[in-house]
């Protein structure tokens, strides 16, 4: 069993909303950021591998998995913004590790944009901001009332979206399945999704006016950048690593083969020594900073 296996999340509040993450080990902060309509459990594997020598913490976004959803919209400087409020309530004032996934990733992207001192480096995993190109389930999303039906939650269709996000579909495990029918059931889920596929793009795909701006803005900030990506990816193409590479030339970049849209759960060891080595030779320590308290409830 892994150190951290057993250990439940907690719940925070932020700005007057429940908040639920998971808060392990000491050690430079590090932030663990999902896609959309996912939750923190994508980030399982890397939250119990990293605890032994980070503090770790990762977090619902808001309206997803057992987070409540913010009382502005949620488009993606909202995201941003709440998660400089999120470090900011569990006491963490040095600049913290992003590692996001799909939209996870756009998220971290935004906070070093618009708040770069709060941020020590960028992982980047299978990241939404990078080309047009999704997969025809979320531009389906963006019609209306086409979308709202879609959502529907059923076992089917959270069976289909497990085998999808997944090149071995040995991953796509009951458990995950089960899991997946639960938050599709959540009050909010359906309105929050919504919400953010009809703000990041349309039937045609991304939106190309906030990927241009964020990641000029990115660049600009010359943050330590790491970029990687499933070459057999369904959501996010991986051909969108080479216009990572072009947008981003100082990030190291990776393309893992036969690997889908969650490397950090499909390649777990392997994505792992890859994080640490790039903070290691990439990054500095972050110093400075009380330590982090992290005051929640059950």
């Amino acid at each position: 069993m892994s150190a951290g296996a057993g250990l439940r999340p907690r719940h925070v509040t932020v700005d007057g909303r429940r908040v639920r993450h998971r808060v392990d080990g000491d050690g430079p902060p590090v932030v663990l950021l999902h896609g959309i309509g996912r939750s923190l459990r994508d980030f399982t594997e890397q939250h119990e591998l990293l605890a032994s020598r980070f503090q770790v913490h990762s977090v619902d976004l808001p309206g997803f998995g057992g987070s409540l959803p913010m009382a502005e919209p949620c488009t993606l400087p909202a995201l941003g913004r709440f998660v400089g409020r999120y470090l900011d309530t569990v006491g963490v004032d040095q600049p913290a590790h992003l590692v996001g996934n799909s939209l996870g990733g756009a998220v971290a992207m935004q906070v070093a944009a618009a708040e770069p001192d709060r941020v020590a480096s960028l992982a980047l995993v299978n990241s939404a901001g990078f080309g047009q190109e999704v997969t025809l389930a979320l531009r389906l999303l963006t019609l209306r009332p086409l979308g709202r039906l879609l959502l529907r939650p059923s076992r089917a269709a959270a069976r289909r979206v497990e085998r999808t996000l997944f090149h071995d579909p040995s991953f796509a495990t009951d458990e995950r399945i089960a899991y997946a029918l639960e938050l599709a059931g959540q009050p909010y889920t359906a309105r929050v999704m919504l919400e953010t596929c009809r703000h990041l793009g349309t039937f045609r795909g991304v939106r190309p006016q906030w990927r241009d701006e964020l990641l000029a803005r990115v660049a600009e900030r010359h943050v330590p950048t790491l970029i990687v990506w499933g070459d057999r990816d369904l959501i996010l193409p991986a051909a969108h690593l080479d216009a990572a590479r072009a947008r981003l030339p100082k990030a190291r970049t990776h393309l893992f083969t036969d690997c889908g849209h969650l490397p950090q759960v499909e390649r777990a060891e392997e994505f792992h020594r890859m994080l640490v080595d790039f903070w290691a030779t990439e990054t500095r320590p972050a110093t400075g900073g009380r330590a982090a308290t992290v005051a929640a409830t059950d």
